[in-house]
C-alpha cells in the first residue's frame, strides 16, 4: 500500500484547538478532506460539532480498541506521551535534577522560565491539562489550584504545542511541557536538554486521523486514511527517527525511544472523558489560569 506524494496539502503551522476550529468554520464548505494528526481529545470534540465522516480503514481490525472509534469517525496512527523537558545548563546554574514530579515545577527557580502551550489553540495544553486533572484523581478544584500555582512561573503559553521547545533549548527558558516526539526532536537537532517523567504519572494521548464530512476529494482521503494506520506508514517512525509510538500492533517502538520510556509511569488519557469535558475545562483554564 502506498500513498501519492502529489496530494495537496494544506500547510498549517497553528495548534490542533486551531485546525478544529478552522474546520468547524468551513463546515459547510470543507477545504480539506483529513483532518491528519493531533490529540485525538481534539478529534472527538470534533465529533460532536458534526464534521467528520464515520470510516474504517482495512486495519481497523488489526488496531486495539484504544486506537480507533467504535463507530469509526476516527483512527490512530501512533501514541504521543508528554514528557518535561529542561535546559541542562539551566539545570546546572540553578543546582536543579531534571524535574521528576510535578511538583517540581512549583520551584520558585523556575519561576518565568517555563514555556508551555496555551489552551486556546493547542491539543497539546489539552493534553497536559487533562493529565494534571488525572495525577489530581479528577478532582478539578485540586487540579486548578496546582495550575493557579504552575501559572507564577510560566513564561509564555505557546501558540502550538512545540512553540516552546527552541527556547528551552536555546535557554532562553528553563524548562517545558511537551509531546514526546517534540522533544526528542529539539534533542536530536544539537539542543542540549534533558527528558524526564513526573513520578506521579503524565498522560499519553492518541495521535489520530479522521474524514472530514462534506470532503470534496473522499477517495483520496480514505486512502491517506488506509496508508496512516498500516504498517506501511507506521514503519517510517523507526526508519526516520519520527519518536511516535506506533498504533498498528505488529510495529515495533524504535529501540531508543522504548528505552526512553522505559519504567516511566505513562497512562492514556480518557479519550471519551476528556472529548466530552474539552470545552468547558479549557474555559475554565482560560477564565481561572490565563489571566
Amino acid at each position: 500500500m502506498g500513498f501519492s506524494p502529489e496530494t495537496k496539502k494544506i500547510p498549517f503551522s497553528g495548534g490542533t484547538g486551531e485546525a478544529l476550529a478552522r474546520i468547524i468554520a468551513e463546515k459547510n464548505n470543507p477545504r480539506v478532506d483529513v483532518l491528519f494528526g493531533g490529540p485525538v481529545e481534539t478529534h472527538i470534540a470534533g465529533i460532536k460539532e458534526g464534521v467528520f465522516e464515520p470510516y474504517k480503514p482495512p486495519a481497523y481490525g488489526e488496531i486495539a480498541p484504544r486506537f480507533k472509534d467504535p463507530q469509526g469517525y476516527w483512527v490512530g496512527i501512533a501514541d504521543d506521551p508528554l514528557v518535561f523537558m529542561s535546559n541542562n545548563k539551566f539545570l546546572k546554574e540553578k543546582g536543579l535534577k531534571p524535574p521528576a514530579s510535578w511538583n517540581d515545577l512549583l520551584n520558585p527557580a523556575y519561576k518565568g522560565m517555563i514555556q508551555m502551550a496555551d489552551a486556546r489553540t493547542s491539543g497539546t495544553a489539552v493534553t497536559r491539562i487533562f493529565s494534571i486533572l488525572e495525577v489530581n484523581g479528577r478532582d478539578e478544584n485540586k487540579g486548578f489550584d496546582y495550575m493557579k500555582k504552575l501559572r507564577q512561573n510560566v513564561q509564555v503559553y505557546t501558540k502550538s504545542g512545540g512553540g516552546g521547545t527552541i527556547p528551552v533549548g536555546l535557554a532562553q527558558a528553563g524548562a517545558g511541557i511537551f509531546f514526546i516526539v517534540d522533544a526528542l526532536k529539539t534533542r536530536q537537532e544539537g539542543y542540549d536538554v534533558a527528558i524526564s517523567f513526573p513520578k506521579e504519572g503524565i498522560g499519553t494521548s492518541v495521535e489520530a486521523i479522521a474524514l472530514l464530512k462534506g470532503a470534496k476529494n473522499p477517495a483520496v482521503g480514505k486512502k491517506l486514511i488506509d496508508w496512516s494506520s498500516s504498517p506501511a506508514m507506521q514503519n517510517f517512525y523507526a526508519q526516520y527517527k519520527i519518536n511516535f509510538i506506533p498504533a498498528h500492533p505488529t510495529v515495533k517502538t524504535e529501540a531508543s525511544l522504548a528505552e526512553i520510556i522505559k519504567g516511566a509511569k505513562i497512562f492514556p488519557i480518557d479519550e471519551a472523558w476528556a472529548g466530552q469535558n474539552r470545552k468547558r475545562i479549557v474555559a475554565r483554564w482560560i477564565k481561572e489560569v490565563l489571566p
